[in-house]
């Protein structure tokens, strides 16, 4: 499995990552494992419109694609 090296994180940063991997009950390579790959999972903004572009069937304005996503958000 691959590694990944984070260097010059601010002091304050990682004070707050350290407390709330402890409030987890996890090691800061545990909080930070999930915190990772839970935003791996989400598409972005862009990933998202991108897909909707090529989708055959018509396009979707760009503002309607973004609303609808704000829209969906919001009601999570």
């Amino acid at each position: 499995m691959p590694n990944v090296q984070i260097k010059n994180v601010p002091p304050e940063a990682h004070a707050v990552l350290r407390a709330r991997a402890a409030a987890a009950h996890q090691s800061l390579q545990e909080y930070l494992l999930e915190a990772l790959v839970e935003q791996a999972s989400r598409p972005t903004l862009d990933e998202v419109l991108d897909r909707a572009s090529r989708r055959s069937g018509g396009r979707a304005p760009r503002r309607a694609v973004v609303a609808a996503i704000r829209a969906d958000r919001d009601r999570r």
